[in-house]
């Protein structure tokens, strides 16, 4: 069940030609595809590309109608070897995964398909997730363009630009052959926009048609001699026709300005950035209109020497603006520059961030540097940077930090006014400065009610009768466990790989490895990779494989162990199933994690036992998020029927608890919170649970090393109660009322005789 819904908006799909089409990134892409009478789309599913996967399930009865054949890839890989169907045949496939660890997964498929070349259009649309909103480590998508001659598109953010870069990309790879990437920032995929509609058109060549009518030819298979020869025709034949059609087309864009010494060379995606910094100096207009001359790379490799040759002919100087490193494109340009014999002078990484993503605050800093060099006196009119110095202490010292951080690069630059110097060195503004020394950091954690967080807090039990064991973790929801409160994990290396991080620790010791696995990773990579490479190799550790029943990390997509009916898709086969088929011996399935008295039996069982092999636990119980979106909607139909409802919720009774906060410390459900005892006699504050509580139970479960707390209560709220039902509670608010009034008599006295003390 996937985190959001779509079945609303994908009817804009059948929107007639000439309508303006209203919506978010990611529905104009999928209505862009079908203009172009793609063939087939394949993909899989992960941030910021997740809805994408999420819209093309939601519109298969749209796809089916136009003969547009719709699958969701079991890996990156898999998606990247479906466009095999385009080598041969003149059909349009478009592929679809979250970058740059998709695009790892998937280098070798592509590899071969750039080598081969196509005859069919390939577009592989690529979620560039680089950045301060990333969830992954810092990589961009350009290496692997360059690495295997793959052309890289980076459209400026709007949906217009979005949707003709989907039109162009195809074209663009049938004018030379080659596959071509659509890379999609965050902002990209999830902002809203509007365009003009063209019709939606069938695909002219079907897949029924390459099946009945087969076609092969042996220079496009990647053998040698003629895999060496697809390197020489990448360069000489295929490089210069995409030359000729980015050229002919148009497909990067020129902006002219008044200043015309100057020039800001940029990628697609950064276009708004610039923009917006530009209006911070008064150099450009809400509309667009800059002041500096501005040259958009809307693809981003190959570079285009012609364009850049034109664009900084004549010019003083160019700013170039590219966030990450290697910078690719600053040593392009200076390469190209250099062949010509022009000698305009290129910044970029001097006075930009040389690493991390380009911000408006960043780009006006650099912005006022580059304007303070060459054009002092514009930036002395423009609109103060907006960042002024904090006066506190702390505030202080952090800025003469950042400063003595920043002196180099001032330095290299000769910066001497006091705009330039402040633009250099200001740190970034806080919302609200004066909480930063208060309000504690929240690092990331499990949602309330989450059904992975009593297996740690099983593993944390453990751990104190057992000692620390080595923890390998996965890429996933489970890896909130390296926080706190539970800071168990030592590291992670790529989707499905938990097991395998843990093989070089297979050798004979006094303890045995522990080794975390999503059910996400594992159909994605880990059956193989990490369960068969265990047998293979005898291992002996631990592995605990997280089924909750849904890839619940990449927005709660259905899989091959989700229990619930699917339509379009095989589901409920076990993972127990598989895993014994791989050869494993030793499995043992705990079908209620919240049972956490027999989740950390069978933990110390699996660490102890003096079986010999890889041992896997598989931990089970739905995703409470997933949960909770199929119920509630449930719930509330039900209510509106007028049906008895109860809705369950847990709370703590303050003269019970002693203060000990177990239940947080094993569990750091975010519902669990303190609040004052009330009591003058029991200073210290006790455990409160706050209205988000979903009832499952795991923080009393824990409490006092697994036995249940007795201060904690459930409480039962029935809707659309029976008469009896509210007459029963009538007595009991009478009966409570009469034992609170004696409580707070009670209090009342203890304070006044604390007071005499």
């Amino acid at each position: 069940m996937a985190e959001r819904s779509f079945a609303a908006e994908v009817q804009q799909l059948r929107a007639e030609p000439g309508t303006v089409f209203h919506g978010e990134g990611i529905l104009a892409v999928t209505k862009a595809l079908l203009e172009c009478g793609v063939g087939y789309v394949a993909g899989y599913q992960g941030s910021p590309i997740s809805h994408l996967m999420d819209v093309l399930a939601d519109a298969q009865p749209i796809l089916k109608e136009l003969g547009v054949h719709f699958e969701a890839s079991a890996s990156e890989a898999t998606a990247a070897a479906t466009l095999s169907a385009s080598v041969m045949y003149p059909i349009r496939g478009a592929v679809t995964w979250k970058s740059t660890v998709g695009t790892n997964v998937a280098s070798d498929a592509l590899a071969n398909l750039a080598s081969g070349g196509v005859t069919g259009g390939a577009l592989v649309i690529i979620g560039e997730d680089y950045g301060e909103g990333s969830s992954i480590m810092q990589e961009r998508s350009h290496a692997f363009a360059m690495k295997s001659q793959i052309w890289l598109l980076d459209p400026r953010p709007n949906l217009p630009a979005i949707v003709q870069a989907v039109h162009d990309g195809f074209a663009l790879s049938e004018a030379s052959r080659t596959p071509v990437m659509l890379e999609l920032r965050v902002r990209s995929c999830h902002l809203h926009g509007s365009f003009v509609t063209r019709p939606n058109l069938p695909p002219p060549y079907t897949l029924r048609e390459a099946l009945e009518s087969p076609l092969r030819d042996t220079s496009r298979i990647v053998l040698p001699p003629a895999s060496y020869l697809h390197e020489h025709e990448k360069i000489i034949d295929r490089w210069p026709a995409a030359v000729r059609f980015i050229e002919e087309r148009g497909l990067n864009e020129f902006f002219d300005g008044d200043i015309a010494e100057l020039g800001i060379v940029m990628l697609g995606g950064l276009y708004n950035n610039v923009q917006r910094a530009l209006m911070g100096h008064d150099m450009a207009d809400l509309y667009g209109k800059s002041r500096i001359p501005l040259y958009v790379m809307n693809v981003a490799y190959p570079v285009i020497d012609s364009e850049l040759q034109r664009f900084c002919a004549g010019k003083k100087a160019v700013l170039v603006v590219e966030e990450g490193q290697p910078d690719y494109h600053e040593q392009a340009i200076h390469a190209v520059l250099g062949r010509a014999g022009i000698r305009t002078v290129v910044h970029g990484k001097d006075m930009l961030a040389r690493a991390g993503e380009y911000t408006v605050a960043e780009l006006k800093r650099g912005l006022a540097v580059f304007l303070e060099k060459y054009r002092p006196a514009a930036l002395a009119k423009a609109v103060p940077l907006g960042m002024p110095m904090r006066k506190d202490a702390a505030a202080v010292a952090a800025n003469a930090a950042l400063a003595v951080a920043r002196a180099p690069q001032a330095a290299r630059l000769a910066v001497t006014s006091p705009a330039a110097a402040a633009a250099a060195a200001a740190p970034m503004r806080l919302a609200a400065p004066e909480l930063a020394a208060v309000v504690p950091a929240r690092p990331p954690g499990f949602c309330i009610g989450c059904p992975e967080r009593p297996i740690f807090s099983a593993m944390t039990l453990v751990q104190e009768q057992l000692g620390m064991h080595h923890i390998s973790g996965d890429i996933g929801c489970h890896l909130f466990a390296a926080m706190p409160p539970f800071h168990l994990g030592a590291s992670t290396m790529g989707y499905g790989l938990g097991a395998s991080s843990a093989s070089a620790l297979n050798v004979a010791a006094g303890k045995r490895s522990i080794a975390m696995m999503g059910d996400g990773g594992f159909w994605h990579n880990g059956l193989a990779s990490g369960i068969g490479n265990a047998v293979f190799n005898k291992a002996d550790g631990v592995i605990v494989i997280v089924d909750n029943n849904y890839s619940a990390a990449t927005g709660g997509q259905d899989l091959l162990s989700s229990r619930g009916d699917n339509a379009n898709r095989s589901t409920q086969h076990p993972i127990e199933a598989a895993v014994r088929g791989v050869g494993v011996q030793w499995v043992r399935t705990v079908g209620h994690t919240y049972d956490v008295n027999t989740m950390q039996a069978t933990l110390h069982e699996a660490l102890t036992t003096d079986f010999k092999g890889p041992k896997v636990v598989i931990a089970q119980s739905e995703c409470m998020l997933n949960k909770q979106r199929r119920v509630k909607p449930q719930i509330a139909d039900a209510v509106q029927r007028g049906e008895r409802v109860v809705k369950e919720k847990f709370g703590v009774d303050a003269a019970v608890c002693s203060g000990d906060h177990a239940c947080m410390r094993l569990s750091g459900c975010p519902s669990l919170t303190l609040k004052n005892s009330g009591d003058p006699l029991k200073p210290d504050p006790v455990a409160q649970v706050d209205d988000g509580c979903v009832a499952c139970g795991h923080c009393g479960e824990v409490a006092d090393a697994a036995v249940l707390c007795p201060s904690f209560y459930r409480v039962e709220w029935v809707r659309n109660a029976s008469a009896w039902e509210k007459r029963l509670d009538g007595w009991r608010r009478k009966v409570v009322g009469w034992f609170q009034a004696r409580q707070q008599r009670a209090l009342a006295r203890r304070a006044l005789y604390v007071e005499a003390q």
